[in-house]
């Protein structure tokens, strides 16, 4: 088993109030939610009016398989028009042994 994570640094430009950044994060997870199989959630800069760091995880036995996905989220912030990458960091963590 093979579990892929990625943290993303973001940059929210325009937000004025905590309540106009949980819309726009909100809207963004759902986004990859739905277009990408990966579990994802605001895990920091919760208080920061123009700051959000987003962590995703998928879990598979193939490493390409992974590599893609996260790539493919990772195209989908940039692309998104609502926030600005700042930085991004991925992982693959490897447990036990395959099971035939």
């Amino acid at each position: 088993m093979i579990v892929g994570t990625a943290r993303f640094d973001l940059r929210l430009h325009g937000v004025q109030s905590l309540k106009q950044k949980r819309s726009v994060i909100q809207r963004l997870l759902h986004q990859l939610r739905t277009s990408c199989p990966v579990s994802v959630a605001e895990v920091g800069h919760n208080d920061l009016l123009q700051r959000s760091l987003i962590g995703a995880c998928i879990v598979s036995t193939s490493e390409e398989l992974i590599d893609s996905v996260l790539r493919r989220l990772e195209t989908k912030i940039e692309t998104s028009g609502s926030v600005e990458m700042i930085d991004s960091e991925t992982e693959l963590i490897h447990y036990g042994e395959l099971l035939h």
